[in-house]
């Protein structure tokens, strides 16, 4: 990896390798980048947790007056506080190692909880809690030198976002598994609730897709079976700058997208994880306030990724949508007349992890979205790939409707 393409910090990649990590399919659940529970099951388990409205005269009138309210369902809980206009935004989130540097992981694992806040253009965040579970099946020096780097690559990734980690819980398991807490006090106008999105919007996502495909795909290279299937539409070469691109993706944060969520008057946003581009965009078109549908024709990929998840049959559906991200961009609803400014300004900053695609429309409809059948198809070249240096392009064409 050359100098301009090295991911920050001090990772030791190839330290997982003598691990083996969670296997879903061991306990007869299905392959996928985090083993989420399926959403549609998930949102049926959370609804026990919705809050019950007062029964009738007991509303609390003080407490609704003190701010909107956020409850499960989507990236954080907004939470009135006692105290006249403020508001507790919180998120929590965790998962398996998925790169084999642990201080990658780390970052990873830092940026994807606090891209929750970001997704409601929150840029700060005043406290972070770290959860890891130690593998019980890692010996004493494989722990002494993997865990250390993961809390200094979560530690790093926190102060890079101006926040400080002070605390969490430590636990041995079978599998190592990391995450943590992000919290922060708000003012109204220092969040975007995401229910604003209005007919005549413009879809926008902030960073390519592909992850869990260019991981996978970079496993399957000491795996000849799996190997065979891909070798075909990509060399070896070509799967180590995926691998490299999707690890640099995952660990950049989301907060300068998140300042210029409110400098492009964004109406609603969220960040795209494990359910997918399609999923998420779903749960956002569901939570707005006017009748909408959201529709995407663009789809920008981690390039070959599209063409290795083709050629393993309906394993990834990443042109379905449905295809796993962690730590993913963020998918907004911008007006019109800003979209292109602000994918311009993310361009600006590519090598610092920026970009931006305009990817599909907002119309009016049932508070559903989905990809048209034929979506164009974005190739992203790894930053530092000889394609992407010859990449002087404006922001590709909306080619919308």
């Amino acid at each position: 990896m050359s100098a301009s393409t090295s991911p920050p910090g001090p990772g030791e990649d190839g330290l997982f390798r003598g691990y083996k990590p969670f296997q879903p399919e061991e306990h007869g659940l299905e392959r996928g980048f985090r083993c989420k529970v399926p959403q549609e099951a998930l949102l049926r388990l959370l609804s026990g947790l919705q809050q019950q409205g007062p029964a009738e005269g007991e509303g609390d009138t003080e407490l609704e007056a003190s701010g909107p309210r956020l409850g499960v369902g989507m990236d954080c809980c907004v939470i009135p506080l006692r105290h006249g206009g403020l508001s507790l935004v919180q998120t929590t989130d965790f998962f398996y190692p998925l790169v084999e540097d642990p201080y990658m992981m780390g970052r990873i694992a830092c940026a994807n909880v606090l891209s929750d806040l970001y997704a409601m253009g929150i840029t700060e965040c005043d406290n972070m809690l770290m959860l890891l579970s130690v593998s019980q099946k890692m010996n004493e020096k494989d722990r002494e030198r993997v865990m250390p780097l993961m809390i200094e690559g979560f530690r790093d990734a926190a102060e890079e976002g101006g926040t400080s980690v002070t605390g969490g819980q430590t636990v041995v398991n079978p599998w190592i598994i990391v995450g943590g807490v992000a919290s922060v006090v708000c003012q109204p106008n220092e969040f975007i609730m995401p229910d604003g999105a209005v007919p005549g919007d413009v879809l926008v996502l902030t960073k390519p897709l592909g992850t869990q495909v260019a991981v996978n795909a970079h496993q399957w290279l000491e795996q000849p079976e799996r190997w065979n299937k891909i070798k075909l539409v990509i060399s070896k070469d070509e799967v180590k700058e995926a691998y490299q691109e999707a690890m640099f993706s995952m660990a950049t944060l989301n907060r300068t997208a998140a300042g210029l969520m409110h400098k492009y008057q964004a109406h609603a946003a969220t960040d795209v994880t494990g359910f997918g581009l399609l999923g998420h965009a779903n749960n956002l078109a569901a939570q707005q306030k006017s009748d909408v549908s959201f529709v995407i024709h663009n789809l920008p990929i981690i390039a070959k990724m599209a063409a290795v998840s083709k050629a393993c049959g309906n394993l990834f559906n990443l042109i379905q949508g449905t295809s796993a991200e962690t730590s993913g961009g963020l998918l907004m609803c911008l007006p019109r007349e800003q979209a292109a400014k602000f994918c311009s300004e993310m361009k600006s900053q590519r090598s610092g992890g920026g970009g931006a695609w305009i990817i599909g429309i907002v119309e009016k409809g049932d508070r559903r979205a989905r990809i048209i059948d034929k979506p164009r198809i974005i190739e992203v070249p790894p930053r530092g790939s000889q394609a992407a240096s010859q990449e002087n392009s404006p922001a590709p064409s909306p080619n919308l409707p």
